[in-house]
């Protein structure tokens, strides 16, 4: 179960095949399961919170039949002592190779193994290679449950050989970097992931070259810094411009439609000659996800997020000037610590200038071990969700203008699955905008196909297929006031 960003959901994948390799299945009722896991992301405490809700749960299924219980991914040292006393094993993601020996020595044990009361250890207990479907467990003794140091850096370069075990057969996340090093002043990420560490880009393009090979259309290049990778290896590493240029050669000799994406950069990184090259090549998607934070530059100073407005402002310039096309998504925290009024006025005038797609806006929350936890948290949570509001109607406002630009238009999308709304299926733009098309034929699912734009709302839009093209053709204001009450509520 991943929580948080799309680096918990690619590690989710790794953790997958490992734990088939042990001759476990996946299955949908927890009421089923003989282990249970979260992947978790100590960086916003509403994420956390729903580990805490659901390890209770959990913890309660216990009194009615074996089970062992783990978490791994993102968690700060304070969250981890308190996992500690409730789950079974706790480890960092680079420790996942010996998670089969973990569940062997430390919590399964099978019904053979309990006849030998003189065994006071575990260390010998092996678990049948093929699923039992009733596999049992026991509880140690507390001075028994085993700890596991978070040192994240270690190990990670044999977590990167685990093959994972993909959640879509056209779609894929690739890890290419773990870590970070730049200390933004809210972020807990280097303390629960540690310091930049660049995966071998023979590794990486060998796995691109793979999924191309097998027809995936959407591979996405994750990192906490995606951009800074192989600054940690100069002279022995390509660097991120180059190994975006090699995976453009490729998808041009190989002939092959697909999108690349990646995310997410930091603006400190972000060269005029990635830009140069995204717009170069055909398979690398016109989508850039460019976190801002705030855009007001005292703030930006506070959170340690060493740019400011100007060099965004640049890096924007040459998006639009270069890939005019490109749809824009951003980050932004409303109430930082000592956030003044006229701070938050100032980001809201950078979403006014810079007209992004999306953004994914957060209420400032505090978390223990980030620099800004010594701070005040001093804007009242009122005041924030004002805020929050205030930059969502801006958001609406200007995703709406984008989108109605491509009333009629043509496009390229690739079809996702189902859609909520019956009858129909969802898809993406390359740009990452949601599109919904009446059809039944579910054998699109994981293809391309045209559609022409029929109608939108801010965040989506409706269309047909091309060759079922109607003249009627208009801007659904019923569904985007349905959209403002959701938001708003």
């Amino acid at each position: 179960m991943p929580l948080g960003c799309q680096m918990n959901l690619s590690d989710t994948e790794r953790v997958k095949t490992v734990l088939h390799s042990m001759g476990y299945s996946e299955t949908e009722d927890e009421n089923q399961a003989d282990i249970l896991g979260i992947i978790a992301c100590s960086v916003r405490q509403k994420a956390i919170d729903k580990v805490y809700n659901r390890i209770a749960k959990w913890n309660k299924m216990k009194n009615r039949k074996s089970l062992l219980t783990f978490v791994s991914g993102c968690i700060l040292p304070s969250d981890k002592e308190r996992f500690l006393t409730l789950f079974d094993l706790v480890f960092p993601m680079s420790e996942l190779p010996d998670l089969p020996d973990m569940i062997r020595q430390y919590g399964i044990v099978t019904p053979a193994g309990l006849q030998y009361p003189e065994m006071n250890t575990l260390a010998s207990v092996q678990i049948p290679t093929e699923k039992k479907p009733f596999l049992q467990t026991v509880r140690l003794p507390e001075k028994s449950i085993p700890t596991f140091k978070l040192n994240p850096a270690i190990g990670i370069d044999e977590f990167w050989q685990v093959e994972p075990s993909y959640s879509s057969n056209f779609e894929a996340f690739i890890p290419i970097q773990n870590g970070c090093d730049k200390f933004c002043s809210f972020c807990a990420v280097p303390y629960t992931r540690g310091r930049e560490v660049s995966r071998p880009s023979d590794e990486i393009l060998k796995e691109v070259k793979r999924l191309i090979s097998n027809n995936f259309k959407s591979i996405t290049l994750l990192g906490q810094n995606v951009n800074s990778y192989g600054l940690d290896k100069k002279g022995e590493e390509i660097s991120f411009p180059q190994l975006l240029r090699e995976i453009g050669e490729y998808g041009k000799q190989s002939g092959k439609e697909f999108w690349v994406y990646f995310t997410s950069p930091h603006p400190r990184d972000m060269t005029d000659e990635v830009i140069e090259i995204v717009a170069q090549y055909p398979v690398l998607a016109k989508q850039i996800h460019l976190p801002i934070q705030s855009g007001d530059n005292g703030v930006l100073l506070r959170m340690n997020r060493k740019h400011s407005l100007e060099q965004y402002r640049h890096i924007v310039t040459t998006i639009r000037r270069l890939i005019p096309q490109a749809t824009l998504f951003t980050d932004i925290i409303v109430g930082f610590t000592g956030e003044t009024d006229e701070q938050f006025a100032n980001t809201r005038k950078v979403m006014e200038e810079f007209k992004y797609n999306m953004a994914y806006i957060a209420q400032y929350s505090v978390r223990p071990g980030a620099a800004s936890s010594r701070w005040e948290d001093d804007v009242p949570k009122a005041i924030k969700k004002q805020r929050y509001h205030k930059l969502t109607d801006t958001l609406l406002k200007y995703s709406l203008q984008y989108n109605q630009q491509l009333i009629g238009r043509k496009m390229k999308v690739l079809v996702r699955g189902n859609d909520r709304k019956n009858g129909y299926l969802s898809a993406l733009t390359e740009g990452k905008i949601v599109v919904r098309f009446e059809s039944d034929k579910e054998e699109l699912i994981g293809q391309f196909v045209e559609v022409v734009i029929s109608s939108v709302t801010p965040l989506s839009m409706e269309a047909r297929l091309s060759e079922q093209i109607q003249p009627q053709m208009h801007y659904k204001e019923s569904e985007n006031s349905l959209l403002n009450q959701a938001i708003h509520r």
